[in-house]
C-alpha cells in the first residue's frame, strides 16, 4: 500500500519521526511462488504484480499457473494455502483438470508458518519495505519489483525461507 508500514527508526529517543507520505490507500496485489527443481534442488522465485488497486481473482491464478508451466516444462507440484481462489474456484479446477501434470497439495488450515511464500511477503513487507514512503503508486511498483528481483537472486535467503517454514517435504533437500 502507499501508506508505509512504520517500524523502528534511528530518530533520537523522545523525538517522534515524521514520515511524509500520501494519504491514499492505493495498493498493488501480487502472486508469487518459490520454485524448487526436483532434480537439482535449485531455487527460484516467480512473481507477478497485478494492476493497481485490483484484487487477485481465479483468472489471475490460472494465468500465473500458465506462466509457471511455460517457465518450468516439467510436472509441477504446487503447495498452496486454503484461500478459496486456489483450488475451490471452478475456473482453477477446470484448468487443473485439463493440465494433469500440475498436482496441487493443500497446506493445513491456519498454518501460514508452513508456507514459505508467506516468508517472501513477510521479508519484503516487514523488513525491506518498512518505513518506505512511496511518492506514488508507480514508485511503489518499481520498488516492489526491484526488491523481489533482488530476492530472486538470493538463493541463500530463499533456502532459509523454506527451511524456516519446516515444510516436511522440502526442508531436508534444500541446500
Amino acid at each position: 500500500m502507499l501508506t508505509p508500514l512504520a517500524r523502528r527508526t534511528f530518530a533520537p529517543r523522545g523525538e517522534t519521526p515524521i514520515q511524509k507520505c500520501w494519504d491514499r490507500h492505493d495498493r498493488i496485489s501480487a502472486i508469487s511462488a518459490i520454485t524448487v527443481s526436483s532434480e537439482r534442488h535449485r531455487l527460484g522465485l516467480c512473481f507477478e504484480l497485478l494492476e493497481h488497486n485490483r484484487n487477485v481473482h481465479a483468472e489471475d491464478i490460472v494465468a500465473f499457473l500458465r506462466s509457471l508451466r511455460r517457465q518450468i516444462q516439467r510436472p509441477l507440484d504446487i503447495v498452496w494455502d486454503r484461500i478459496n481462489i486456489h483450488d475451490k474456484s471452478r475456473v482453477v479446477r477446470n484448468f487443473l483438470t485439463r493440465n494433469p501434470s500440475i498436482q496441487t497439495h493443500r497446506l493445513p488450515a491456519y498454518a501460514p508458518e508452513l508456507n514459505p511464500d508467506e516468508g517472501v511477503w513477510n521479508y519484503t513487507k516487514f523488513t525491506r519495505l518498512c518505513n518506505f514512503a512511496a511518492t506514488d503508486i508507480h514508485d511503489l511498483r518499481a520498488t516492489i519489483q526491484t526488491e523481489l528481483e533482488d530476492l530472486r537472486r538470493r538463493k541463500d535467503k530463499l533456502a532459509a525461507l523454506i527451511r524456516h517454514s519446516k515444510l516436511p517435504l522440502l526442508g531436508a533437500r534444500i541446500h
